[in-house]
């Protein structure tokens, strides 16, 4: 099979890198990484009053991310942008609070076995191909971003809330995170050249109003589940509701209910959606790859429902999904903070210092990866994963924050990717103008415009 690369920035020395990035003054952190970032282990990110220092050894970012002393929490940044959306909740929080409040949403976790979960997957993915068929009827142009998103959302509404969501709520929820991600003030570059550590991070009215809008959405989904009494759902959000404090006995209040909710929902989705955005971009370019996948589908589940277990037999389209995780992981950096001064391993870092572990530059190292920047799903099939580096390949993190909803993720991703494709073709309308940011997520920079047919075997079929 030829090498496919699909879009990336160009590698240009620290000080091009930086001057691209204020140029463009759209806030992408990828088009600030010097070409040095992918063959350096351990290296200061140009100059900054705090310190940036990168950290490609993967023995080093386990290090980091296990943290079992809570000297590296997540950095200061990272949580100020986040607070307006989603609060002091489990995906910002630390130490002690981060502990009682895992502790408090662990019985939550158990309605994300798969077991229970997949049936809703199954219902809006036959939902979601229902309206791409109509799309693919009138020939309209559509937004692979926005498809990707509304079907992800749909699939964890119906898991955290037991409903499908609103078609318009969708919509105003991927328009406003998308003014959040674009707005927030994490990724003004020059915060991070310029600020101290833990200055306040101060967001813009829009932003502050895109988060209060979606906040609003969880909220009446929420009120809808509390006005129902005990006993009504048996879902994530009825589990998290009746969660209580094992010392205080104390539940969560409605604004803490919003926060911890707000990431089942948030992270449930929009991570998901980021990675499917690229994986179809890739299938659309790749004929080959796309035909591959077909073949599989056809062999394991013909042209019937995709089942459960057909699902678990579709390895070449899991490593699809793995392979766009590594070259466009949906979290680019996961920054942290020294809270003191420290050294890791011999490398020094003063107090405030912000260690940035990124997947981006770490799956694509030339020391860990064969032909780095090329799409091989191959390199995710039995009998070549053991060429992987241990710590090398971090999607979901690693240590005890690592993503609980991984396997979530992959079977709803290769449900997505094995349904759609057996059914249709996307035309995307400007391939070449493709590339990716990274913000709080790796997306395309411009959204992925595009037009829809049914695949032609499919349309026989039926």
């Amino acid at each position: 099979m030829e090498d496919f690369k699909p879009p990336r920035p160009s590698k240009l020395p620290a000080v091009l890198s930086l001057l691209r990035t204020v140029w463009r003054g759209d806030g992408d952190l990828l088009s600030l990484l010097p070409g040095e970032a992918f063959s350096m282990k351990v290296g200061e990110l140009g100059f900054s009053r705090r310190s940036i220092k990168l950290f490609n050894d993967p023995d080093l970012v386990r290090t980091i991310l296990q943290d079992t002393k809570s000297v590296y929490p997540k950095s200061d940044l990272m949580v100020g942008a986040l607070e307006p959306l989603i609060g002091d909740s489990i995906f910002v929080s630390d130490g002690e609070k981060w502990r009682r409040q895992r502790a408090m949403i662990d019985p939550a976790f158990s309605k994300m076995r798969l077991s229970l979960a997949f049936g809703a997957m199954q219902a809006a993915v036959a939902d979601h191909s229902a309206k791409l068929a109509d799309a693919a009827g009138s020939g309209a142009v559509v937004s692979l971003d926005q498809v990707m998103s509304e079907l992800t959302a749909d699939i964890i509404c119906r898991t955290v809330f037991s409903t499908s969501l609103d078609a318009r709520i969708s919509r105003d929820v991927f328009e406003d995170f998308a003014i959040f991600e674009r707005g927030v003030a994490q990724v003004k570059i020059w915060r991070l050249i310029v600020d101290p550590a833990w200055s306040k991070v101060r967001q813009e009215a829009d932003v502050l109003a895109a988060c209060a809008r979606i906040r609003s959405h969880l909220g009446e989904l929420i009120d809808a589940h509390i006005a129902a009494g005990p006993g009504a759902y048996d879902d994530i959000a009825s589990e998290v509701i009746a969660a209580r404090d094992a010392d205080t006995g104390e539940a969560f209040t409605r604004e803490e209910l919003i926060d911890q909710l707000g990431v089942f929902f948030l992270a449930g989705h929009e991570t998901t959606a980021s990675a499917l955005t690229w994986a179809f971009y890739i299938l659309a370019r790749w004929p080959r790859v796309l035909a591959r996948l077909r073949e599989e589908v056809a062999e394991v589940a013909g042209e019937g429902e995709i089942t459960f277990e057909a699902v678990r037999k579709m390895v070449f389209a899991r490593s699809i999904f793995r392979e766009t995780l590594r070259l466009y992981p949906p979290i680019t950096f996961m920054p942290r903070v020294a809270l003191e001064p420290q050294t890791i391993g011999v490398h020094k870092v003063r107090k405030g210092a912000l260690l940035m572990i990124s997947p981006w530059t770490l799956q694509r190292h030339q020391s860990y990866w064969t032909k780095p920047d090329v799409f091989d799903p191959d390199r995710f099939m039995p009998g070549r994963e053991a060429d992987i580096q241990q710590n090398a390949y971090i999607p979901f993190g690693a240590g005890p924050h690592t993503c609980i909803g991984a396997g979530f993720a992959a079977v709803e991703a290769v449900l997505i990717l094995a349904g759609l494709a057996r059914r249709f073709d996307f035309e995307l309308l400007d391939p070449h103008a493709v590339r990716p940011a990274a913000r709080l997520t790796t997306r395309p920079a411009e959204q992925i415009r595009m037009t829809v047919r049914p695949h032609e075997a499919s349309a026989r079929a039926g």
